[in-house]
């Protein structure tokens, strides 16, 4: 196919086509071997090519202009050099102040819950009117609004992503599977009511705070500002404030955890089913401080992952998935011997503690199991007696109470806890009761640790629900701390009252950071103490493009996995020890979505405050204060200089620097202004926008052509993100402008992520330097956007040119015997004969001569690495789920549900196993799904001291010869090959990444490996007061159960 522009071949008469077949017959495969192409046509082509387009760029950007301007003013300036060691410790100061404000917003509300609480007496009859978030501003049929649902007045907030809210009040949210007037509930609720005020305190000295919040130990969930919650699609809430990290992590001490599971033949059928979803609950309680083993017991032990035989492995959520899988595997038969079940697990918590691993803090066994025939109290005498190090916390799966006292008598006898759970349904509630008991020397030590979490998207939250695609995830952290009891009669018991905390927006942590102290190429992140990203400019959270899809792993991703190319850890471990200093390392680094490469030499200043480090541009803080949240960042700046709002936040030497920018460039805007004037001077309307940006953020765009004559509509667009300024980095046409020598172009195509990567325009782009000095700072870059058939075009007509005096060319890209290609210096095609390959990598189309080029060195392949990828894979799936989604089925389910619970003192487990599974059991079948994975992928970089090659490929049965030559003043490259040999015998060379696939010895290192990681610093293991007799009990069919049932059963008979 021709392309725009492209040269047609002349047809051939019958007796040249005769004359072409005698040579060919009698010359064979020896005209073809000796096909040779002039390097000085060749040359000439690319030399009238390159004058031409630089000439087009120059003049339409003003890059000639814009120089002179600040050459004007080079005596004026001063160029300092910055000490990055000293920014960064600014910056971290400016971060510990910020924590600090964040942490005493808390500390107030945790002052003000401990205090109404005091002075609350419980009062079991207590009636109180709240205002529940699912409930308010709803009426029943009458139109009167339903009881706890009364009037709440919503209005959207600009500074709540324009969701409707109360900035005046809280409200409450109460999970699904609670009673909205449980008296414990309805008390918490009611002494709760004072935190209203601390919140409006709170966002009135620090209007930049968003969601503050208190998670009560009861369950109930008080959010400050009041939001509306609505339920699913199956009118559920599954929130549980109790079942979040922020909660947990501020509530417990970091643990370590042996996870023992009874899968003898007693085990079979619905109890096992029990047991694995306990085990599954007691996972989503553990943390990354956390770490654990699990270990299925009969007559012999069976590690759930036989890889991990000995030791304990850090609660990320890879790791917990990983033993999620496995659990699908177990299965009951034989004798449980509890005895080397126990055993085993105080020896792996002896071992993993001595060697110094794990949270060196508390440690317990979690026992699920149907019943124990024995005590075992000479174990316990052997490896935990008298100190009790280690707790015991058992859970009876089943309804029989035959082993409850011998179970009872573990737990309490090893500062633990007991609970029987019955149902599916009693799992979460009664998983919940072990982490109450680890809070309780925190809460007699009445220490107030303040945590922060790692950053992830909160999903269930009404207020992230809500927010539209354009918006995106919001990426968070949460600071929290713990409420205790101050009654003196509870303080041996020490109970836990809930924990309070408020979210921080990454991006917030960002402001302080001014990206253009940074370089172009620089950027700033942050990590946790377990060395996970906190925020990184290539941490990538989402997948499949378009569809706002979360990658499952992306809150726990290592800082070694995105700056892969610390192999050593150098950097990685320095930050997790709070270390200062500096080190350099050459790098590669990627930028156009990952289709391109270059190679820095990085340098890095490392200094911790005390929580940890960071990154953004911002001109005017106008967050602060309510008055100015509606001010764009111009309105702002003009206030600033006005002089008139004293309580505006601007930084002066940034403003100082743009308004430079803006004095300097000022008569680019005139020059662009006439050019536009002068209509012969772009009649074909070949360029379209020109713009210009400095390094502190300053931009001007000029439109050619009218705005709905654009070629492309969303160039410079606020969705265009990688070419606009924003906190995460420079424009991409900026960045590629720099790394070019000073005086050429960088020409390049966009790039899309979508199956298809075809692009209609080309952008062109140089810098600005201050100084004629090859290390002069780049002060800006100017560029133009133009039509890919106008650039074409040029092409075609500089290549028809040839330097014979009598007008006959010796060859031409109009020529059969050869096709000629225009590539940039990553490779990939400009310009080719056949349009459908624009936008593809040269070297899918001429594999031999890309082969050629990397042998030769005119080409360097650079291999990266992907830790962050997402690769297809097959896995068995069961249809069962869709089932539930129909109203008969869920209905008929319901009723089967209901009948096994009446008459399960007659068929016990597993009868109810089988009357429970034939609702789900469904064949099996393979269904692709996407799953993190790592792999690695080629980069190509051509040599620039390497201007011209010409090379010859011996082929099967030919010579292939090829002629390549740079473009002057750009990072272009033309290709002339010979194309009467195909030389197909040579595969293509792709840019497709290929999956890193390990050996199951290499996995199970990957699985054991572990990183350095700082632990908290704080570790409330046991208190000598504590009240070890609150050890749990047997629960009983409660009233409000069979209550529930009835009404199902009567619909169930009147049918």
């Amino acid at each position: 196919m021709a392309g725009p522009g492209s040269p047609r071949r002349a047809s051939r008469g019958a007796s040249a086509l005769l004359a072409a077949a005698l040579l060919y017959a009698a010359l064979g495969d020896v005209v073809r071997s000796e096909q040779q192409i002039p390097l000085s046509v060749v040359k000439l082509w690319a030399s009238a090519f390159g004058g031409e387009i630089k000439s087009i760029a120059a003049k339409y950007s003003g890059s000639q202009l814009l120089q002179k301007k600040y050459k004007e003013y080079e005596k004026d300036v001063a160029i300092e050099e910055i000490d990055g060691l000293q920014l960064v410790k600014k910056l971290a100061k400016n971060m510990e102040e910020m924590f600090h404000k964040k942490s005493e917003a808390v500390r107030r509300l945790v002052e003000a819950a401990e205090e109404a609480h005091l002075k609350h007496e419980f009062d079991a009859d207590l009636q109180y009117e709240y205002f529940n978030a699912v409930l308010i501003n709803e009426r029943d049929k009458d139109g009167n609004f339903l009881e706890l649902g009364k009037e709440f007045i919503l209005a959207p907030n600009d500074h709540f992503n324009n969701l409707p809210v109360n900035i005046s009040l809280s409200d409450v949210q109460v999970p699904t599977n609670m009673y909205n007037k449980d008296p414990a509930i309805v008390n918490g609720v009611y002494w709760s009511e004072s935190l209203n005020k601390v919140f409006v305190d709170n966002f009135d000295r620090d209007p930049s705070l968003i969601w503050q919040y208190f998670g009560s130990a009861k369950g109930f969930f008080r959010q400050y500002p009041g939001i509306k919650w609505e339920p699913d699609e199956n009118g559920v809430i599954a929130f549980d404030c109790r079942n979040r990290k922020w909660y947990i992590q501020a509530a417990t001490s970091p643990k370590d955890v042996v996870i023992l599971v009874d899968v003898s033949g007693s085990m079979k059928g619905l109890r096992l089913t029990i047991a694995k979803q306990t085990v599954s609950s007691i996972l989503d309680t553990l943390g990354d401080d956390d770490f654990f083993n699990i270990i299925a017991y009969n007559e012999e032990l069976h590690y759930v992952e036989p890889c991990l035989n000995g030791t304990l492995v850090q609660a990320d959520r890879t790791n917990k998935e990983h033993f999620r899988e496995h659990l699908d595997k177990l299965f009951a038969k034989g004798i449980g011997m509890l005895d080397i079940a126990l055993n085993e697990a105080f020896n792996i918590l002896s071992d993993f503690n001595h060697t110094g691993q794990g949270s060196i803090c508390s440690q317990a066994i979690m026992l699920i199991t149907d019943g124990a025939v024995d005590t075992y109290d000479t174990i316990f005498a052997k490896y935990n007696w008298p100190d009790r190090k280690v707790r015991i916390f058992t859970y009876l799966i089943g309804r029989e109470a035959a082993f409850a006292d011998n179970l009872k008598w573990m737990a309490c006898a090893n500062k633990g806890f007991f609970t029987q759970i019955s149902t599916l349904a009693d799992v979460q509630e009664n998983v919940m009761e072990y982490l109450h008991v680890l809070s309780r020397p925190k809460v007699i030590d009445q220490e107030h640790d303040v945590v922060w979490t790692e950053a992830y998207i909160d999903s269930t939250l009404p207020q992230a629900q809500k927010l539209t695609d354009d918006q995106g995830p919001v990426l968070m952290t949460t600071v929290a701390m713990p409420v205790f009891s101050k009654q003196n009669e509870t303080r041996s018991k020490g109970i836990l009252l809930g924990v309070v905390g408020t979210d921080v927006p990454v991006k917030e942590l960002l402001k302080t950071i001014p990206k253009y102290k940074l370089g172009i190429h620089g950027y700033a992140f942050a990590i946790t103490n377990n060395g996970y990203i906190l925020t990184h400019p290539e941490l990538r959270l989402l997948y499949e493009e378009g569809k706002k899809r979360r990658k499952p792993n992306y809150s726990s991703v290592d800082l070694s996995e995105v700056e892969w190319e610390d192999r050593d850890d150098v950097l990685r471990n320095a930050m997790v020890n709070r270390k200062t200093g500096k080190f350099s390392m050459e790098v590669k680094k990627t930028v156009d979505k990952g289709f391109r490469c270059g190679a820095f030499q990085r340098s890095w200043e490392i200094f911790l405050p005390r929580e940890c480090n960071h990154r953004r541009r911002s001109y005017c803080n106008t967050d602060l204060h309510p008055e100015h949240r509606h001010l764009s960042q111009l309105e702002a700046i003009k206030l600033y200089l006005k002089g008139k709002e004293p309580l505006l936040q601007c930084d002066k030497e940034l403003i100082q620097e743009v308004l430079f920018d803006a004095v300097v460039s000022a008569p680019i805007e005139a020059y662009w202004t006439s050019l536009a004037l002068n209509k012969s001077e772009n009649s074909d309307k070949g360029v379209e926008v020109a713009f210009l940006g400095t390094r502190t953020g300053l931009s001007r765009i000029n439109l050619f052509v009218g705005a709905e004559q654009l070629t492309n509509q969303d160039f410079l667009k606020a969705g265009d993100k990688e070419n606009i300024f924003n906190a995460d980095h420079f424009p991409l046409w900026y960045r590629r402008a720099a790394e070019q020598i000073p005086g050429s172009f960088v020409y390049s195509i966009p790039f899309s992520t979508g199956p298809v990567n075809k692009s209609n325009v080309v952008t062109a782009s140089t810098s600005i330097q201050l100084l004629d000095e090859r290390k002069s700072p780049v002060v800006a870059a100017v560029g133009i956007q133009m039509k890919l058939e106008f650039f074409q075009r040029k092409f075609w007509t500089a290549s028809r040119q040839c330097a014979s005096l009598d007008g006959k060319c010796s060859i031409s890209c109009d020529d059969e015997t050869v096709n000629c290609y225009l590539i940039d210096n990553n490779g990939f095609i400009l310009v080719s004969e056949d349009y459908t390959q624009t936008g593809d990598f040269f070297g899918e189309i001429e594999g031999a001569v890309m082969n050629k080029l990397l042998t030769m060195g005119s080409f360097k392949r650079i291999t990266l690495y992907d830790y962050q990828a997402m690769c297809r894979a097959n896995k068995e799936s069961s249809d069962g789920a869709h089932g539930l989604l129909d109203p008969y089925n869920a209905f008929l389910s319901a009723v089967k549900w209901i009948m096994t619970e009446l008459v399960l003192f007659l068929v016990e487990f597993n009868l109810c196993s089988w009357w429970h599974s034939d609702m789900t059991a469904k064949a099996q079948k393979l269904k692709q799904t996407l799953e993190p994975c790592d792999t690695e992928y080629p980069a190509f970089v051509s040599e620039r001291t390497i201007k011209e090659t010409t090379g010859n490929i011996a082929c099967e049965d030919c010579s292939k010869s090829f002629v390549i030559q740079q473009i002057p003043s750009s990072n272009l490259f033309m290709v002339v090959v010979d194309s009467s040999c195909l030389c197909e015998s040579v595969a293509p060379i792709t840019m497709a990444p290929i999956e890193i696939r390990y050996n199951e010895s290499l996995k199970c290192e990957r699985l054991k490996a572990q990183k350095i990681r700082r632990r908290p610093e704080s570790c409330h293991g046991f208190h000598p007061e504590e009240n070890a007799r609150e050890c749990g009990g047997a629960p009983s069919l409660q009233a409000q159960t069979v209550l529930l049932l009835l009404p199902l059963l009567l619909m169930l008979f009147s049918r």
